[in-house]
């Protein structure tokens, strides 16, 4: 399938991640129609959706950014995995389609407000939002997450032949000692486990970057390095 896919490399641009750095991404041709079957494919090849694009991190100098995986039977949650767990045990959960919903835009402008207001993400626009989230032909879900009738949380989860990718999850920021992005990944490890599906897709991972330490904590997982999936040592 590969050889009949075009890619092409992005000019470089400042990196999301690392202050110092300039980054450079592989792209899908972007007039490659998009499928399920087509984006978990991609996803095996370290691959990531964001909006209509699948994209790989191809820069020159850098592999700081290594995509995850995480083989969901073979789980075990740790210490402070079940605590959160067993604290958040009385949200209540319900799926949505890939639609414009007025409640969860309101919760992604607080989100986004609290974690990057001074951010290129912040303020975004009813389009940029969609756009960002979304995509025709693959199977993309809005979990959203209630405490008592409060919206609290939303895993944006894309529903793929071989596992679910966790695209994105904002949540109330003035609940953040909940752990809910935390919360989100657990919910979507059991969902995953239900469904009988083996991956759950995480996303980039940079060593480095504070904020994406989290995502290692959750063991065994997998790391797509030099053209194959192996253990995260």
């Amino acid at each position: 399938m590969t050889g009949a896919l075009r890619c092409y490399t992005t000019t470089e641009f400042k990196c999301g991640y690392l202050s110092a750095q300039k980054a450079r991404n592989l792209i899908l041709d972007p007039e490659q129609r998009l499928t399920s079957n087509l984006t978990g494919h991609l996803l095996d090849l370290g691959f990531r959706r964001n909006g209509e694009m699948l994209y790989r991190p191809h820069c020159d100098s850098c592999k700081a950014c290594i995509a995850l995986r995480l083989p969901v039977e073979q789980f075990k949650p740790n210490r402070s995995q079940r605590r959160n767990w067993k604290k958040n045990a009385g949200i209540r959960h319900d799926t949505h389609p890939a639609e414009f919903n007025l409640e969860h835009f309101r919760l992604y402008q607080r989100y986004l407000q609290a974690r990057h207001g001074d951010g290129s993400m912040a303020n975004p626009s009813q389009d940029e939002y969609l756009d960002f989230l979304t995509c025709n032909g693959v199977a993309t879900h809005f979990h959203e997450f209630r405490l008592d009738e409060q919206l609290i949380a939303v895993a944006v989860t894309d529903h793929l032949p071989q596992g679910l990718s966790a695209v994105y999850t904002f949540f109330e920021p003035t609940l953040a000692q909940r752990g809910l992005g935390t919360y989100a990944i657990l919910w979507q490890i059991q969902y995953a486990q239900q469904q009988q599906l083996p991956w759950l897709y995480l996303g980039y991972w940079v060593e480095q970057c504070q904020a994406m330490r989290y995502k290692a904590r959750f063991r065994p997982i997998e790391s797509f390095q030099n053209g194959e999936w192996q253990p995260l040592s």
